[in-house]
């Protein structure tokens, strides 16, 4: 794979552009973007080679979409019309069961393959792009069986070399268990923030009373409504399914500190301790 198109050039397809780069300094990382501002950006700071448009795509070995879902479920269509038999179109977004649904029946979906590493920082564009972002990042495959073989040992092969561990899932299972670990999360944030700024008029006592605990549990509010908006829409029947039962845990904590029920609130906060060791990784 010499001549890699990435269509989308900020954080996720950057750091995916970098990292292919210092792992095979023979490739060509051409990119795609509505944003010339991006382009110019990525083109300075040595993230892509070259500019490029969809016309050049019939020359591509691959092509990596990361662009917001929403566009992505759109795109895809031009993408796989336009590329040759032999290439290989990965995208990157966080949900996956629209965009497997759009391509099922396209002639050329032998040539898809749906990717979701999970990666990434608050930061958006070229200028967040990192070297090293997907070290030891798990990435999500789903309907693997559905591209073609020799397609999946390229595409296993660019993941292995990039530091990357593999799970399989079903689109459905993977929008329903990233719901709960990632979409939950950004709302969580996203409202703790607006909660903070809509009672906290004066902006220096929220930056001077700040503590590390606020700004780590607020730092996903920092993240693109451009990207996230779409996501929850796609994936609103389980990110509904999540709000609703954690509004309930929110309402039971509520309950136990109106009844000064503080050995409830005790018994949860420690069982909610085993966070600790999930996180900390199943052997």
């Amino acid at each position: 794979m010499k001549n890699i198109y990435i269509i989308g050039v900020g954080l996720i397809g950057g750091s995916l552009a970098l990292d292919i780069k210092k792992h095979d300094h023979k490739v060509k990382i051409f990119g795609i973007d509505h944003n010339e501002n991006h382009l110019e950006e990525a083109m300075q700071l040595n993230v892509i080679d070259a500019k490029a448009t969809y016309e050049d795509l019939k020359n591509a070995d691959l092509v990596i979409m990361s662009i917001p879902v929403d566009a992505a479920v759109n795109e895809i269509i031009k993408v796989l019309d336009l590329v040759s038999d032999d290439a290989l179109v990965l995208d990157v977004g966080s949900t996956k069961a629209e965009i497997c649904k759009a391509i099922e029946e396209h002639p050329k979906r032998r040539n898809f393959l749906a990717t979701h590493p999970i990666a990434g920082t608050e930061y958006s564009g070229p200028k967040a792009a990192i070297l090293g972002l997907y070290q030891n990042k798990t990435n999500i495959i789903c309907e693997v069986e559905k591209t073609a073989f020799k397609l999946q040992e390229q595409a296993l092969k660019l993941f292995s070399d990039l530091g990357m561990r593999i799970r399989y899932m079903n689109p459905e299972a993977h929008d329903k268990h990233i719901a709960y670990v990632s979409h939950l999360s950004h709302i969580s944030s996203f409202m703790l923030g607006k909660t903070v700024i809509d009672k906290e008029r004066n902006e220096r006592d929220i930056f001077d009373m700040a503590g590390s605990g606020f700004a780590s549990t607020v730092r996903l509010a920092k993240s693109s409504p451009e990207m996230w908006t779409p996501i929850f829409k796609q994936n609103k029947a389980n990110v509904l399914e999540t709000l609703d039962e954690f509004i309930i845990n929110l309402q039971e904590f509520r309950k136990f500190m109106h009844e000064d029920d503080f050995e409830a609130i005790y018994s949860e906060m420690k069982n909610t301790n085993y966070i600790k060791e999930i996180l900390n990784g199943i052997q």
